[in-house]
């Protein structure tokens, strides 16, 4: 398929404005030679067995997203002062265009015609000589709702333009996933230094409420109460905390029956475990393998 060429107007033709398109049957001249550069060739005759498919230009046209983006190319292809638009050039090269897709798309000429109506009304109003405005300002230029128009058209679509710049999920990376196979066995939640000082503060609370008034010196052993504790959790799977302790027998005894639970999980001989988060506390005697 032959692409569709600006070409700068040709000295024979004066008439013609900088940068109109050059279709089929429209030759004009490049450097004074040739008619047409061919992928940096330069081209001195049309070909004769060129051919365009009808809709060559249509397909050109469906590259653009509306009148106003092909009405922004054609000035800055063109490096028109967007401020100070050439209402004629520019409406002659955008109807080059209209022209071509009229008769085969009607559907999508509709809304560039539309931009082509504008665009001869404003030619017009510029051909009108101004009215005069109450307090001696000037008239509003016709092309400023036009330029007010592009110039937020542009801004919009270079905002788009950096939006998809930016790293999108799906498009330029994925999500890295990794299958870790999780141990058959179940792993109870470790038992951390609140959670024992909780359980040992309920111990206390109700320890209290059975307190004797009887004054007597005992002596205790850490070491002793560390055999009771192994004999509570012989042959048994788990054993409450607070089974362990007899509040009946006073303070002294569960302060030294805590420190031998404690020293017993020391050395590794007993496992203080729950079944989850904030659910009872059990003691059991520390597996050893075979």
């Amino acid at each position: 398929m032959s692409s569709i060429t600006e070409l700068p107007p040709s000295p024979s033709e004066p008439g013609q404005p900088t940068g109109v398109l050059t279709l089929p049957g429209m030759p004009g001249v490049v450097d004074q030679v040739a008619l047409a550069k061919l992928y940096g060739e330069p081209l001195f005759a049309m070909p004769q067995d060129l051919y365009i498919p009808p809709d060559a230009l249509q397909v050109f046209l469906e590259a653009f997203e509306g009148p106003l983006d092909l009405l922004l190319y054609l000035i800055r292809k063109q490096n028109f002062n967007i401020l100070d638009i050439p209402m004629a050039a520019v409406t002659r090269q955008y109807l080059v265009y209209v022209d071509e897709i009229r008769s085969t798309n009607l559907e999508l000429a509709a809304e560039y015609l539309l931009m082509a109506a504008m665009l001869i009304e404003i030619k017009s109003r510029m051909l009108l000589p101004p009215k005069k405005v109450a307090g001696g300002q000037e008239a509003e230029d016709p092309r400023a709702e036009l330029v007010r128009r592009l110039l937020e058209y542009e801004q919009i679509k270079l905002a788009a333009h950096k939006l998809n710049e930016i790293p999108q999920y799906g498009r330029d990376f994925l999500r890295a996933q990794v299958y870790v196979e999780q141990a058959l066995q179940p792993r109870f939640p470790d038992v951390t230094v609140v959670d024992l000082q909780e359980a040992w503060r309920d111990i206390v609370k109700r320890a209290k409420l059975v307190q004797h008034h009887v004054i007597s010196r005992e002596e205790l052993s850490v070491r002793e109460h560390m055999s009771i504790v192994l004999r509570k959790l012989q042959g048994r799977k788990f054993v409450e905390f607070e089974h362990l302790f007899d509040p009946a027998r006073g303070m002294p005894v569960l302060v030294v029956t805590f420190i031998a639970l404690l020293e017993l999980s020391k050395e590794g001989l007993t496992d203080v475990t729950q079944a989850e988060a904030y659910a009872p506390i059990y003691v059991r005697l520390a597996y050893t393998p075979a």
